[in-house]
């Protein structure tokens, strides 16, 4: 059941950030490997900088004001609170598009791209590119309420999000764009609901091919690709093995310290992104700290990585032996992604009628390569309309 939708508005309490303030004045610093850089974890000399910054330039209000300039919204989903940007295409005749974002981003990541993809003209574009944008944060993460019950899996999401769109905001079909879980979700709503999702825009693969009996044997290509993204990524998923099986006890350390939290989170926006090692070349500090600020304000670190462990333990996101989401797909393999792919391998599990290479961005394409995204996303979807 869905609720009638409310009006939202960010308005943090003075005493939230006054806490924020006193637990960096206190921060306990760890001791550091000679030369370490970033080879160890996140590199001491950078987090004292950032937090630096956070306590002597950073404005919090400033930034709270830049995300209330979209209209927000907030509406009971299956007994969830669903928070969620609505913004209204100029155009023609606008098309329904929900981008849903992943951890450890937020709705932050696409401030740049709901303007463009809303109201082209305004940036440039075609009116007839136009589109409703729907951004919500995802169940436990940011402005979202959690569930107290197991079962939030991507599947799950995934329905919610379909009656977001659906029972709540009255569009018949839609379009659906993701990375990150935000991937994983889009191709669930696909998978479910193919007669709603007239198509999705990746640019993460959001579900892994079958390989199983009654499937063609992987290509000499493909047995390749996988060896390697087996030892690329020995070095980068340590993250999910602690999230997938103990996101309880992680979740104390990072919802008590804001510098724990940060350290946690900065360490994967420098490593997934194509910054080539030189973390502010594709995000400003503002950026990082109101992406981890959204994380700190609502208390969400620990529901946020519970969807490790739901996921983890969730065999209905594995398709059949032969199966394959047949929803129209474009996918965006941006160089800088950690998560890379190839499409032979993709096309195994999904229905590719665009594959684009773009020249540079990673794993958070829309706040990376705003440009670059919005052109790739109306590409595609104007072959839809």
């Amino acid at each position: 059941m869905a609720q009638a939708v409310k009006p939202f508005r960010i308005d943090v309490p003075e005493a939230v950030l006054e806490d924020l303030r006193t637990r960096l004045l206190r921060t306990r610093w760890p001791g550091e490997i000679a030369g370490g850089g970033w080879t160890y974890g996140t590199n001491l000399d950078y987090m004292k900088e950032l937090v630096r910054y956070w306590l002597e330039q950073y404005d919090w209000r400033a930034q709270e004001a830049a995300l209330n300039r979209f209209p927000q919204f907030t509406a009971l989903v299956d007994g969830l609170e669903i928070h969620f940007i609505h913004v209204r295409g100029t155009g023609p005749k606008p098309l329904p598009l929900i981008i849903s974002h992943g951890w450890p981003g937020s709705i932050l990541e696409m401030m740049e791209v709901i303007g463009p993809l809303a109201d082209p003209a305004a940036y440039g574009g075609d009116p007839a590119d136009a589109f409703d944008v729907v951004v919500p944060s995802l169940p436990g993460y940011g402005f979202s309420a959690h569930s107290h019950q197991p079962g939030m899996t991507p599947r799950r999401i995934a329905e919610i999000f379909a009656t977001l769109m659906t029972d709540v905001l009255g569009y018949d079909r839609f379009a659906a764009q993701g990375g990150d879980w935000g991937a994983v979700v889009t191709a669930a709503m696909a998978r479910a609901q193919p007669e709603r999702v007239l198509g999705i825009h990746l640019n993460m693969l959001g579900v892994r091919p079958n390989t199983g009996p009654g499937t063609p044997p992987l290509t000499e290509e493909e047995q390749a690709y996988l060896r390697s993204v087996q030892t690329g990524r020995e070095e980068e998923v340590g993250y999910q093995r602690i999230q997938g099986t103990r996101p309880q006890t992680l979740a104390y350390a990072l919802t008590d310290s804001p510098v724990g939290l940060a350290a946690w989170i900065v360490e994967k926006f420098r490593a997934w992104s194509d910054c080539h090692g030189d973390l502010e070349s594709s995000f400003t500090k503002d950026q990082l700290l109101t992406n981890i600020m959204i994380y700190w304000i609502t208390g969400s670190i620990g529901t946020s990585i519970q969807l490790y462990y739901e996921s983890a333990h969730d065999s209905s996101l594995r398709l059949a032996p032969g199966e394959r989401i047949e929803t129209p797909v474009a996918f965006a393999a941006f160089p800088g992604e950690l998560f890379s792919v190839i499409r032979p391998w993709v096309e195994r599990a999904l229905n590719i009628q665009q594959w684009s290479t773009p020249p540079q961005g990673g794993h958070f394409a829309a706040m990376e390569e705003p440009e670059i995204y919005v052109e790739d996303v109306r590409t595609f979807f104007r072959t839809l309309r």
